[in-house]
Order: structure tokens, then sequence, then C-alpha cells
């Protein structure tokens, strides 16, 4: 080989390795940027992650007010400052506005890391309301202010930063809208009479805990089954058929028409007990809630279950009524154990359209434990068919006081619902059964064949926490993030 082509062969590979080095550097540097990218994602998915659990914490203070978990000086923020013409509590004034009425520079509610005392409320791994994600990051910043869309509740803005490795800091904001059921605040609210005026026909309800309205008469076999009103009265899970004589601490009747008796009484008491108010249909008048048609409707659609009935009362998902697509109510609304929630249950009209007399469906209830709200635009058979579930709960609030504090451990047995039965046409108790929540008949309500109802009254439905139907959802499309 000549020098010349020696010279021309180092040369080339001479360039051949700076080619390779160059490669081998842009590769280096690949792998660096991957890294540090691999990193910055990770951190950032931490950081959303922490964002994401301090909105959902926030949105749980909406549900439970009254918790420890939410500090005194929140709580007048969470909880409805309004009242509607009704004397409902409500979020949104009779023009529709929010409560929350603050804005980013000036919100309803400001917590920031900044401030010694903020930051040990928000912060504090043993006592801080974020204490559950200190191991994640911190939050910096919390804000409630006003919404930007009209028609929803407020703006939730949490600035948030990682601990892992270099901090991330992530802001997210998402807006909150309200579910609008109004409290029930009445254990048994029947709008027409309870009982029917023949031989057998006393109406075998017993009411626990809180009020019964009756729009008509209430009849009943011998005065001695409407029950007493009396501190003294002991605060069990007992029914009445249990007790030597029925009373309880919180009961009062509120009867539009009179309580008729069908037999003379044989014991002591001569007369009504002076918890029992008649004739009140006129003055003062008796107090409704009422549900609105579409507003539960939607709400169902959106949070529950919504399901359209046939004549034989069969029940249809989604109100698509198809041959042979239907299934049982047992099917439908059976809860398996205590805590299986199936949260707001529709079923429509037959016809899916405002209650009338013609177009309304017959629910038959054999299932022997239902968690839930069940609202049934039409009629309702009573009749569960198996014991049902014993379930641990609290009773209302003492009388005296009120204060939470007062409330009492309770075991209930034998319970067939765990919720609300919200009918628009009548009730036929034709079982024994047994509510912890309320009843609330839009018509009449009967018993047939020995049939009983007892129901015990959950004071936190008064306040329109309903258990599997939220308070307050985020809003979809109204979720952002920012860095």
């Amino acid at each position: 080989m000549t020098t010349h082509e020696q010279g021309v062969a180092l040369l080339g590979t001479l360039v051949l390795i700076l080619i390779l080095s160059l490669l081998g550097a842009s590769m280096l540097d690949l792998a660096g940027r991957e890294a540090v990218s691999a990193t910055v994602g990770q951190e950032a998915a931490v950081a959303q992650q922490l964002a994401d659990g301090a909105g959902e914490l926030v949105v749980s203070w909406f549900h439970h007010p009254q918790s420890s978990s939410v500090p005194s000086s929140m709580y007048s923020t969470v909880s409805k400052k309004y009242r509607t013409a009704d004397e409902v509590p409500s979020f949104f004034d009779t023009a529709g506005r929010s409560q929350f009425v603050g804005s980013v520079s000036q919100p309803d509610l400001r917590l920031d890391a900044d401030n010694t005392l903020d930051n040990s409320l928000l912060n504090d791994p043993q006592t801080g309301l974020f204490r559950a994600l200190h191991h994640l990051g911190q939050v910096e910043n919390l804000k409630v202010y006003a919404p930007s869309t009209p028609g929803l509740l407020c703006t939730v803005d949490t600035t948030v930063a990682t601990r892992t490795g270099k901090p991330f800091r992530q802001s997210i904001l998402m807006q909150l809208g309200a579910v609008d059921l109004p409290p029930l605040r009445t254990a048994v609210h029947v709008n027409r009479n309870l009982g029917l005026l023949q031989p057998g026909g006393q109406a075998a309800v017993g009411v626990h805990w809180g009020d019964i309205r009756i729009g008509g008469d209430w009849i009943v076999g011998r005065v001695e089954e409407v029950p007493i009103k009396s501190s003294l009265a002991p605060v069990t899970g007992a029914g009445y058929d249990e007790m030597i004589q029925r009373e309880d601490r919180w009961v009062v009747a509120w009867i539009g028409g009179l309580v008729r008796t069908l037999q003379p009484s044989s014991g002591e008491q001569a007369g009504l007990p002076p918890n029992v108010h008649q004739q009140q249909s006129l003055v003062p008048g008796l107090r409704v809630d009422q549900w609105d048609y579409e507003t539960v409707k939607k709400a169902a659609k959106r949070h529950g279950s919504y399901f359209a009935i046939d004549r034989e009362g069969v029940l249809y998902p989604d109100g698509i009524i198809q041959p042979g697509k239907g299934i049982s109510p047992d099917v439908a609304l059976r809860s398996t154990e205590v805590g299986d929630q199936r949260g707001l249950i529709f079923i429509d009209t037959l016809d899916q359209t405002a209650p009338r007399a013609d177009n309304l469906g017959v629910l038959t209830l054999r299932t022997a434990y239902v968690e839930g709200v069940v609202v049934m635009q039409g009629h309702v058979v009573l009749a569960p068919s198996g014991t049902g579930q014993s379930i641990s709960t609290l009773s209302p609030p003492g009388v005296a006081t009120g204060s939470q504090a007062s409330r009492v451990p309770v075991q209930l047995a034998r319970v067939n619902l765990n919720g609300v039965l919200w009918a628009a046409g009548d009730v036929t108790i034709a079982g024994n059964a047994r509510v912890y929540g309320a009843v609330a008949v839009g018509g009449a309500m009967t018993s047939i064949s020995g049939g009983t109802l007892e129901v015990w009254y959950d004071s936190d439905i008064g306040e329109g926490l309903y258990r599997g139907v939220p308070v307050v959802y985020k809003a979809p499309g109204a979720w952002l993030a920012h860095y």
C-alpha cells in the first residue's frame, strides 16, 4: 500500500471514530434527558394525586360538616346558609345564587401554609387535615370561592408540592355542583289517611325518634297504640310490641284530621297523649316536604339508578323497555349486606311523565334488605320476605342539649330498609317491615294480612344528608391543572 493510500485510510478511521463518538455522546445525552423526563413525569403524577386527594377531602367536608375532621372554624363555610320559602336549608338563595361569593384574591375560605397556624392545620403529620397525604407532600394553599359557571356551587383551588426527589408544585381548580335533594324532616309522612275506618283496618305503624304527619285521619285499634312522648323513655332498638307502654323521647304526631279508634280503650289511658295534635290541616297547617319530580329524576340519572316499570312491576334499567330485558325489583334493589349501598334509585311512572292518577305503576318490595333511597313514582306493596339486617347507629341528638355528644349508640335488629322509601301513590303494608330512615307517602297507607311497619327516624336525613347520595359533586368539564 502506498503512503498516500495509508493516509486516506487513517483519515477515514479518524472520521469514523469522530462520528461514533458524537453518536455515543448523543445517546448519553438522550438517556439523561429521558431519565430527567421520567423523574419529572413521576413527580407530576404524585403532585396530581396529592392535589386530587386534597380536593376530594374538601368534598368530604360538605358531606360530613359536623365530623371531627372538619374544624369548627370551617363548619359555617361548608354548611347550608340559606333557607327556602318552606324553611328547607339550601346552598342557594331564592334567586338561585350560590352562598359562595368570594374571588381568587378574596376567597370565602383561605388556608395558606406560609401562615404558621394554617400550616399546622393543613400539614401537621399527626393532626393536620391532610395528614393522610403527608408522605406524598404538603398542601401549600387552599381556597374556596364563587363558581365561574352559573348554577354551580363553588370553586376549589388547591396548590401542592411533592416531598420526594426535586419538589414539584401543581395547582388544580375544580368546580363543585350541589345535588338539591331536600331533607325529610318527618319519620313518616302520609298525605292522606293512615289506615281504613273498617274492622281490621287499623294502621299498624310505629314511629320512633321523630314526627309522624298525616294529612287525613289516623285510624288505630285502641288509643293505647298511640305512643307517648316521654323524656324518660329508654333509648333502645326495641319495637313497640316489646314494650309494656308505648313511649319514645322524640315522637310527635301532627294529624290533619282526627285520630279514630276502632275499639274502646282497655287500660288506664282514656284519651290521647299531649304529643298528638289533631285537625291541623287549616290552622296552623301541615308542613310538607316536597320532592320535585324532574329534579329528583335528573339527580338519579346523573348520580344514581334510573328504572322504568311496566304494568307487571318489572323494572328496566335506564328507562328502556324491551321485551325480555326487564329485571325483578329484588335483583335491582337488593343489598347483600350492611354497607352494600344502592344510592338514589328512581322508578318512573308507566309513561315516564310526571305522576297522575292514571299512570302509576305498582312496585312490590319483597327484598329482605335494601340500603338506599328508593323513589317510586307510583304505588308500593311492602312485603319483605326476610328478617333483614342488624345495624349499628346513633339516636337523634338529646332533646335538652341538641349536641352531637348526646347521641346514644343503638343496635337495630331486623331492618329491611336502611334509607328512604318515597312513594308518589299509596303504600300497602303486606308484611312485617322495619325501616331505619324515613317514609314519605303521597297517597294513603294501609295494612293488610296483619302487616306492620316500624320506623326509626335517621336525624341526618333532616339535615339533607342521605347515605349513598352526594351532597356535592365535581362538575363535568370544570377541572383544570396548571403548574
